[in-house]
């Protein structure tokens, strides 16, 4: 049975009835991920070709360019859900969005509240120790990229929310009324995705967990809202927080942090005893009280 707070869900699936069939689903998804992946391998070639020195700050995203190229990749994937969207369901990309107004605001409340929450994190204690600072980058050149950067980071959470919380789900939702069924599944896949094929298996596994209950949690504002406003909004707090602030010194996707850490010591900040080694960490465990606190703080920026 539907809750009935998820009553606006009904208007944001009603595109989908028409071409609700999983077979036409299943093909979509494999188009999108095949043609993001024909995109980006022409882009990178072209780029290698023309600036092998960018493209390699691209791909390892280490400086406020590479980075802020790379995240804007994934207009590509935008582009490619809006071609197969068109093809193969017969309607545009913007039904994946719902109502343009409402999404906007509901995107706006929900990325302020959420960033609230991060600066309350930061400025409460306990604090976070600056003992392993490496580098702090100079406040006008990391202010001068800002702007770059956050407008970067929207494309890239703008393609996630309207492939997974708009599109699949979407989809699945005008084929079984259960939200167990479309606000798990497109989920799961969501949670596949951030696999970390860089870390150790328990770190991989405690990304995968975290990607699945931050996924959840914008299904949720999606369905009480009727849009993908909040869920942008909560994507791009959380994305900007991550990219924006911290990185590690040398390290992938640090290009726009304003510090920069030296790599962590093996086996992570805090000693094993504490819950460090194992994928039930005290450091998983906080980060889904941070996903929990973001998700009720724009639940109350759009009051729902």
């Amino acid at each position: 049975m539907t809750p009935a707070v998820y009553a606006p869900h009904s208007a944001f699936v009603a595109p989908a009835r028409g071409s609700s069939d999983l077979g036409r689903l299943v093909l979509g998804v494999f188009a999108v991920e095949f043609l993001f992946a024909i995109a980006l391998s022409l882009f990178s070639r072209l780029l290698e070709a023309a600036a092998p020195d960018l493209a390699h700050n691209v791909i390892y995203g280490l400086n406020p360019a590479g980075l802020c190229l790379q995240l804007a990749t994934f207009g590509f994937f935008a582009g490619s859900l809006a071609l197969v969207m068109r093809r193969t369901h017969g309607r545009p990309l913007s039904s994946a969005l719902g109502p343009l107004g409402p999404a906007v605001e509901a995107l706006t409340r929900a990325a302020g509240a959420v960033a609230l929450v991060y600066l309350a994190l930061e400025i409460l204690p306990p604090w976070w120790s600056a003992a392993g600072l490496a580098e702090t980058r100079s406040l006008p050149l990391w202010a001068a990229a800002l702007p770059f950067g956050v407008a970067a980071i929207l494309v890239q959470v703008t393609a996630e929310e309207l492939f997974y919380r708009g599109y699949i789900q979407q989809q699945l939702a005008a084929r079984f009324a259960s939200p167990f069924v479309w606000m798990l599944i497109p989920n799961l896949l969501f949670a596949a995705a951030h696999w970390d094929n860089g870390g150790s298996p328990e770190e991989s596994w405690q990304y995968v967990i975290w990607a699945l209950c931050f996924g959840l949690a914008a299904s949720d504002l999606t369905a009480r809202t009727g849009n993908l406003g909040a869920a942008i909004g909560l994507h791009l707090a959380n994305n900007a927080y991550a990219f924006l602030f911290f990185g590690e010194y040398g390290g992938m996707d640090s290009g726009l942090a304003l510090f920069l850490f030296s790599p962590e010591p093996a086996g992570g900040l805090l000693p094993p005893e504490t819950g460090g080694g194992g994928v039930l960490s005290v450091y998983l465990l906080m980060d889904l009280v941070i996903v929990w606190l973001s998700w009720l703080a724009a639940r109350v920026a759009i009051r729902r």
